[in-house]
């Protein structure tokens, strides 16, 4: 499902103009990329949490030139679904099959 399938659902649902739902999705998405750049982890109950994760310095090979570079630590976003979203996204593909 594409960015725009998700907003023309929620407009649909909601009898709310494409534009207002898109503006709105389009804020969500830069709030949480503006929270996790300053390192913050953003929670939603029930869906999940988008996660700063620390990447531990190390050597990697340049197999090309047979050489070791180093990659210096930094940090990566990362998404960890809720308990809950899991468990629906494993029983409702079940019923798929």
């Amino acid at each position: 499902m594409t960015k725009a399938e998700i907003i023309a659902e929620i407009s649909t649902k909601t009898g709310l103009e494409k534009v207002d739902v898109q503006e709105t999705v389009e804020a969500f998405f830069k709030v949480v990329k503006n929270s996790m750049i300053g390192g913050e982890n953003v929670y939603v109950r029930g869906f999940g949490s988008f996660v700063v994760k620390k990447r531990a310095e190390k050597t990697a090979r340049n197999i090309s030139k047979n050489t070791a570079i180093i990659i210096p630590e930094h940090f990566v976003p990362s998404f960890k679904p809720a308990k809950v979203f899991v468990e629906k996204v494993k029983t409702g593909n079940k019923a798929k099959k």
